[in-house]
């Protein structure tokens, strides 16, 4: 496929793009699919592994159990829409990618990412109610409740996304049809449009902010309250586990934002498209790979069942 020059004048919109991520080790592709296929293996087994302890294990049906099992299945569907699309054009050369299939997987991806930060402020309502209204939690975190929250989070998340795909549809793709990128990320994509497309970067940046934010003050309010009455109510071996729960919530939440800032920053820095595409990576599989090794090891009942069924 034609790429056209640096040039914003040109009259024709490309309705078809090349994925070319890591442009900088063209000559050593195949071998890139390796630390991929390794990661999205490990997402998918670790994911599908404690999934199905969740589900099949009695003792772990309660809401926060069932956060656990939704923000696993969150993670496998984001990186889904990624890295088997990666593989392909890593493997097989395929690199060519549809202008509607770039929005949809931007959509896609970009709601699976809002709804895990919306899983993780579930998580933190979870905890505030066990450890500050203990007496009510039953009747509060009821299974109904939760599933509406789910329902409604995750409608939210689709029509916070749906006006940037909108405005970035609107957008004549003159400039070149090679995105270096090995996903169809919104600024990069939208570089590639003529004329001044700052107005719609900023409905993009704004949207993030926006969510972010929001998200970020819940979470910090949430834990806050929920620390102010650990340390203040509950007393001894209570006190311990309540902390040491919280703090298996709250390591994920660090990971995730963390991984979520370097991703931000590096796109604004003027460094190298490679290592740009390294922090986008790190962003969508690093934390998916972590989370089944954090639960798996740091909550008690999910270790437990899990070393049942390997000595079975």
């Amino acid at each position: 496929m034609d790429v056209l020059p640096n040039n914003r004048t040109s009259p024709s919109s490309h309705t078809e793009f090349v994925l070319r991520g890591f442009p900088g080790v063209s000559k050593s592709r195949e071998l890139l699919a390796v630390p991929f296929f390794t990661v999205y293996v490990l997402i998918l087994a670790g994911s599908l592994i404690i999934m199905y302890r969740i589900w099949m294990e009695k003792s772990l049906q309660s809401p926060m159990y069932y956060l656990i099992f939704l923000l696993f299945a969150v993670n496998m569907t984001c990186n889904t829409a990624i890295v088997p699309n990666t593989l392909v054009a890593l493997l097989f050369g395929m690199e060519q990618i549809s202008l509607g299939g770039c929005f949809f997987q931007m959509f896609f991806m970009y709601t699976m990412v809002m709804f895990e930060s919306n899983v993780l402020l579930l998580m933190a309502l979870d905890r505030y109610v066990a450890i500050c209204k203990p007496l009510r939690y039953h009747d509060v975190m009821t299974g109904r409740l939760l599933l509406l929250l789910s329902i409604f989070g995750f409608v939210e998340c689709n029509l916070l996304v749906s006006p940037i795909i909108i405005v970035a549809s609107r957008v004549e793709f003159c400039f070149s049809n090679l995105i270096l990128d090995f996903a169809c990320e919104n600024m990069v994509l939208l570089n590639l449009g003529c004329g001044n497309i700052d107005d719609i970067q900023i409905v993009g940046l704004m949207v993030r902010i926006l969510v972010t934010a929001m998200d970020i003050t819940l979470l910090l309010v949430s834990y806050s309250s929920i620390l102010y009455a650990a340390m203040n109510v509950v007393t001894g071996k209570a006190r311990h586990k309540t902390l040491h729960t919280c703090g298996t919530h709250l390591s994920v939440v660090v990971l995730n934002y963390s991984c979520g800032l370097l991703s931000s920053i590096a796109y604004r820095m003027p460094i190298s498209i490679n290592l740009q595409n390294l922090t986008s990576a790190i962003y969508y599989l690093f934390p998916a790979t972590i989370h089944p090794f954090i639960y798996g090891y740091r909550v008690k009942e999910i270790r437990l069942c899990l070393i049942k069924a390997w000595t079975r």
